[in-house]
């Protein structure tokens, strides 16, 4: 006679050691609450299909915060609603993981909505469980994007209104009008029928991902006896009372059977192709390139106008040119123009793990509040090149490699101030050579369409690499 053996799954830790005091046994849930039965479900599932070494759960703000206490896989705690975002990151920086996403309605439906719209717009390769219990449960009961119309909460003593609140979000039906999600399903936690569903529909959400298939969402409608101010076994009576009339449960989109479709995008005109730069003379010119001796973590800073952005979109344009990996993230004041602007670029002949730099090997100071700022902050042995029409008389840290080029100067010779940036980039160039001077037009040609203005920043390029000199 065959037995069979119910244990408890191995991707639920058999002790809580991250819960805080004495009980490691039970879990920090209100009596009847329905988080257990879901965590229960997803660990099983994960045995199931045998994915638990590579499996990764994001975990926001809410009665969900606390998920790690229980789950023996990758865990990783985001901000209030950010989860889809994370996961995004997550999955395509490490696509062999199983990345699923858990969150409560007030986080997916409220603060997160935008994230989880263009996640599953985006047809991002993860897994989403949605905890729906029509109420902000763990932070004193207050109304939901999902309370329902008449129910009273913390924050709709009378209870929720058309005209004053608006109708509840049905988050199955609002995704289900999206092209990319694969897999949609509402479940509840009511009986023993539903639950079993329920827990067929979390096994199959992670499935299509193993699959590779795209977004999955599995939508659960749970108790919440402490929020609705009722016992559990009333809970799982008022679910099928109340919520069931506003959210029907069912299958929203279910593309399980579909063959596959093969990997291949439409084919569009890239910049490069529409401004006629040929691909070959691109391809044969990012051969030329050195390899780069270290990781550039550059820092460019000036004031609004100078077009210090532009700058790091060029370098890191020419970076790129030149077969390297590369990042420009942008820093500005409200008032941009006259203010204080500054950006990160990373160049690297490797994955770049964050486009932040804190601590960079270069600076680029187009004015004295900037280099003021940012030139303790260089490393030892850094380089620096400063505008030295602008920046007079301040110490020059002798720990680093300085170059001071007279860049506003060049420009006015040249005929136009707002070249500066230019002969810094030139002049960058001209120390580094990490990046030829034809790729530095190309980049340049990516972002100036004007023959004229290309003509000029041709020769402010060509001013800056021939006054690149060390600082005596």
């Amino acid at each position: 006679m065959d037995m069979v053996v119910k244990e408890k799954a191995k991707s639920i830790l058999d002790q809580y050691k991250y819960k805080p005091g004495p009980d490691k046994e039970s879990t920090h849930y209100c009596p009847g609450c329905g988080h257990g039965n879901v965590h229960k479900m997803i660990g099983e599932a994960v045995d199931e299909l045998g994915v638990a070494e590579r499996a990764v759960l994001m975990s926001p703000v809410g009665c969900s915060v606390f998920a790690y206490y229980y789950f023996n896989m990758g865990h990783i705690q985001v901000a209030h609603g950010r989860a889809p975002a994370a996961a995004t990151g997550v999955k395509r920086s490490q696509p062999h993981a199983i990345v699923m996403s858990y969150q409560g309605d007030g986080d997916l439906a409220a603060i997160g909505g935008n994230n989880i719209l263009q996640a599953a717009n985006r047809g991002e390769n993860m897994t989403v469980f949605f905890i729906n219990n029509a109420i902000y449960g763990m932070t004193g009961g207050q109304m939901a994007p999902t309370t329902l119309l008449g129910q009273r909460t913390s924050t709709t003593p009378r209870g929720r209104t058309r005209a004053n609140e608006g109708f509840p979000i049905r988050v199955c039906e609002l995704l289900a009008s999206l092209e990319a999600p694969v897999y949609l399903e509402r479940v509840a936690l009511i009986d023993p029928k539903t639950t079993a569903k329920a827990r067929k529909a979390i096994k199959k959400a992670i499935q299509m991902q193993v699959e590779g298939r795209g977004f999955s969402l599995v939508e659960i409608l749970s108790p919440c006896p402490t929020g609705w101010k009722l016992s559990p076994v009333d809970s799982r009576e008022w679910i099928a009372k109340n919520m069931l009339p506003v959210f029907p449960l069912g299958v929203y989109r279910d593309r399980s059977k579909e063959e596959l479709p093969p990997n291949e995008e439409p084919k569009i005109e890239t910049v490069a192709e529409a401004l006629g730069i040929e691909t070959g003379e691109t391809a044969t010119i990012r051969k030329s390139s050195a390899p780069l001796p270290e990781t550039v973590r550059m820092k460019v800073a000036g004031f609004g106008g100078q077009g210090i952005l532009f700058l790091g979109e060029v370098l890191a344009e020419a970076g790129m040119q030149a077969g390297h990996r590369v990042t420009w993230l942008p820093s500005y004041g409200p008032e941009m123009r006259g203010g204080t602007a500054n950006c990160h670029v990373v160049i690297s002949a490797e994955r770049i793990g964050s486009p932040t730099v804190t601590l960079p090997n270069v600076l680029v100071a187009m004015n004295r509040p900037s280099y003021e700022r940012f030139v303790d902050d260089v490393v030892d042995n850094g380089m620096l090149l400063y505008d030295s029409s602008l920046i007079e008389g301040v110490p020059v840290p002798e720990r680093l490699r300085s170059y001071a080029i007279p860049a506003t100067q060049i420009a006015d010779s040249i005929g136009n101030t707002r070249v500066a940036n230019v002969v810094m980039l030139g002049a960058y160039l001209g120390i580094t050579g990490i990046f030829t001077r034809e790729q530095a037009l190309k980049a340049l040609r990516l972002h100036i369409r004007r023959p004229q203005l290309l003509e000029l920043n041709e020769k402010a390029l060509d001013a800056g690499m021939k006054a690149a000199s060390p600082k005596k």
